[in-house]
This record gives C-alpha cells, structure tokens and sequence, in this order.
C-alpha cells in the first residue's frame, strides 16, 4: 500500500467496527469503573490506586495533585458526554429521567472533587497547588511543580467549561497568572518547572530547579488551550502561541523529527534522568539505567494531536502543523510501533531501534488519539493502520475486560507486567480520554466524503 496517498477507501466498516468497541469500552468500562470506586465519601476528592481486582489499595490513599486533577476532568467530562448523550437521542420519558439522574451524579462528583481540591491543595499564603496531601487533606507535599500546576489548569478549565461553574475558571486563571509572575523565563524563554512552596527554584540535580522538559512544557500548551477556549482572553492565546513557538524551536530535533526530553535552562539537551515528584521517579519495573538522550514515542504522538487542537483553538485550519505531526508521528512509526505484536513501545534513542519495549497504559493510549489524528489531517492511511494495530493489542492485552480499566504496564508480547488499574499518577485521564477523543476522531473521519 502507498503510504503517502490520501485515498482514504475501505476504511469506513474498520472505523465503524473500532468506533463501536470504543463506545462500549468507555460506556461500559471507563465510565462505571471511575464512578463506582473514585469518590471518597469520608474525606471528599478522590481515591485512585487499585489492584488487579479493582480493590481499593487502603496502605496508598494519599491524595496527588496529578490524579485528584485528573478525575476532576475525568468527572467533568463523563458530565458533558452524558449531556451530548441526552441532546442527541431521542428517549421516552423514562429514559430522559434515567438520563438526567447520571448527569447529576458525574456533575456532583466533579464538584466535590472541587471542593476538596480548594480546600486542602490551594495554598492560602502563596498561592499555587501542593503536590500531596493525606487521604483526610492533611498537608504533606506543599512544592510547586509546574506539573501539577498545568494539570490543575486543564482540569479546572474544563471542569467550567462543562458545568459553568465559574470557581473553576477563577482559579485556572489564577494559577495562570502565578506561573507568569514565578515561572516564566524572561530571559531564555520556556518555563522553570520545579519550585518549592514559596516559589524560589528547588536545588539543582534531583530535584532539577536547573532543567526543562519537553513534557512539561507540552502540558502548559495542553492547558493553555483549554483555558483560552474557557476564557477567550488574549493573554491566554498569546501564551498558548509562545509555548508552541518555544516546542517548535527548541525541542524537536530538526534531523530525527522526534522530540527531546530534558534540557538545561538555556534549551541545551541534556541526558535524561528521574527527577524528584516524578512518573519516572516513582515508577516500578525496568528503565534505562544510564542517563541516555532518549525520546517517549508517546510524548511524541500526544504532541502531534495537542498541536493540531491548540492550532484549532488559535484559529488555525487542522493541517495549520502538518509538517511537524508528520515528522513526530512518522518517527513513532519507525521505531516505535511494534509490527509484530502491536502496541507502542516507551523509549529509544533519536535513531535507531527501541531500549525500553515494554508496553505502558499512557503511551497507547495516546497513540491511539495521535495515529487517528494524523490520519483525519493527512489522509494518510499508515496511520489508520497504526491506530488499528495499537487498538487490537490494547483490545486484547491491556484492558483488564473484567473491570473495565486499563491494567498499568505489560510485556513486548503483552503478558501484565504491573497489572494494577490506578495508582497515584493512573486514573482515567489517558484511557478515557484517549477512548473518548478517538470516537470524536472518527465520527469526524465518517463525515468526511472521502472516506468510503
């Protein structure tokens, strides 16, 4: 097949046949797994770390900004899907009523987890988010990692965008205003990413005050397009437009098209290593011992498609950034995508085959939204087949089918390596959104006259 052709023909029962299990995945799945277990009904917010079983782990309760914003999201969207579900069905009565009753609950469990979050995570002295705190919102963690911070944004931001709630975008763009006045790099452009409570620069190394991240910075660009869809302030959309500037510039290696992942604060790459209030950090099973110059074909593609939605929010047509969504994703295609059993493997250097290939939840899942993205802008139908061969390995090995949920981390051939659901950095944002975004992308690909 020519994989550079824009004929699109023959793919629409394939699309059809995926967009279905989707919708069951997300309906069936995602959705009642989250609603069933997240809410702390004694302390309020949201509990996230679950056994192969779907028990609650009761030793790990602690609450981590990343997956209390997460579910915050998470809840706010399940909130708008009912929503869209409601508007464009036609029901009897009974079903409207049935309806409405799961729009109150997604949207009361959105807000509690609002509450909860204001209440024990915003610094009153300060300002900004903490880390973590205890099950019961007892301080442990007050550093400000722009991570987190980014995350609190998107979350918020969309938690108004679904709920109308104003709370949300009020504080968005207070945390937004922080990272302008002790974060931004004046100088060097980019963001300073690791701080401590009262804002001064954690200490260089571990706890890396002397570095920036690709990751990092391509979460500011993912909630600063959220938060300038929910405010339509210039100031939002201008900064939303440096971020994308400084990625183009500065971390996308213009030989491999792939992108880096760490720098010193002058944008110079630097090896990566785990760092303090970090997934990597925190993480079990194996890794790259020495400090090498990698790229996460996952960051890759998940880049790809935040660009095309940023350009979207920015006025752009969604081929305004082909050129780099094909280099990003291309690059995937090369090393990272395993031909043989399917699925997306973590890690390799900027050329040349994978180091890490066992197969993670976050990196599938946004392969999955980037292949079809690529695939809706270029008409390229590689990455059709891409998506196809991430989808059935997650279909088959990844989704734990009895639960609903994604287990955490299994081999190159799939067999569960940490088959746990949810810990403190694992929730719903990266399999349900992922499901959720992919039926978007192929409900717009079914409405395109070239698909056939």
């Amino acid at each position: 097949m020519n994989g550079t052709s824009r004929d699109v023909c023959g793919v629409r029962a394939r699309l059809l046949r995926a967009r279905a299990e989707l919708e069951q995945h997300l309906t069936q799945g995602i959705i009642p797994f989250w609603t069933q277990r997240a809410i702390d009904r004694i302390y309020g917010g949201y509990l996230t770390c679950f056994d192969a079983e779907g028990r609650l782990l009761e030793t790990d309760t602690d609450k981590h900004i990343v997956t209390q914003t997460r579910l915050i999201w998470g809840f706010s969207t399940f909130y708008q899907i009912e929503r869209q579900r409601t508007a464009e069905r036609q029901r009897t009565a009974e079903r409207q009523r049935t309806g409405q009753a799961n729009e109150s609950r997604h949207l009361e469990y959105a807000r509690q987890g609002v509450d909860f979050f204001i209440e024990h995570f915003w610094d009153a002295l300060h300002g900004g988010w903490a880390w973590k705190v205890a099950r019961d919102g007892t301080m442990l963690d007050n550093g400000k990692v722009v991570y987190g911070q980014s995350f609190a944004i998107y979350a918020l931001a969309t938690y108004t965008l679904a709920t109308g709630d104003p709370r949300g975008l009020d504080y968005a763009e207070r945390t937004f205003d922080l990272l302008q006045r002790y974060c931004a790099d004046v100088a060097r452009g980019g963001y300073y990413e690791n701080l401590e409570p009262d804002w001064q620069l954690s200490p260089d190394g571990f706890c890396a005050g002397d570095r920036k991240s690709l990751d990092i910075h391509m979460h500011l660009l993912e909630c600063f397009t959220v938060l300038a869809q929910a405010s339509g302030k210039e100031i939002h959309r201008r900064r939303l437009q440096e971020v994308i500037d400084v990625i183009h510039k500065h971390m996308i290696d213009p030989e491999s098209g792939c992108g880096g992942n760490q720098y010193d604060l002058a944008f110079r790459q630097v090896p990566a290593i785990a760092i303090h209030r970090t997934w990597n950090a925190d993480r079990e099973g194996e890794s790259v011992e020495t400090p090498t110059d990698t790229t996460s074909y996952g960051h890759n593609v998940e880049l790809a498609w935040l660009l095309v939605r940023a350009g979207e929010i920015l006025g752009k047509a969604r081929n305004a950034y082909e050129d780099v969504v094909r280099r990003l994703v291309d690059h995937s295609l090369r090393y990272g995508l395993d031909r043989v059993n399917g699925g997306l493997f973590r890690d390799g250097p900027h050329a040349g085959p994978a180091l890490v290939r066992d197969k993670e939840f976050w990196q599938n899942a946004e392969a999955l939204v980037g292949y079809l993205d690529a695939f809706e802008v270029t008409g390229d139908q590689q990455y059709f087949e891409a998506f196809e061969l991430v989808w059935a390995f997650v279909w088959q090995h990844m989704i734990n089918h009895g639960l609903g949920e994604w287990m955490t981390l299994v081999s190159e051939s799939g067999e569960p390596l940490i088959p746990a659901v949810g810990n403190p950095w694992k929730a719903c944002y990266h399999s349900g959104r992922a499901v959720y975004e992919s039926i978007r992308r192929i409900d717009m690909l079914m409405s395109n006259t070239r698909v056939r």
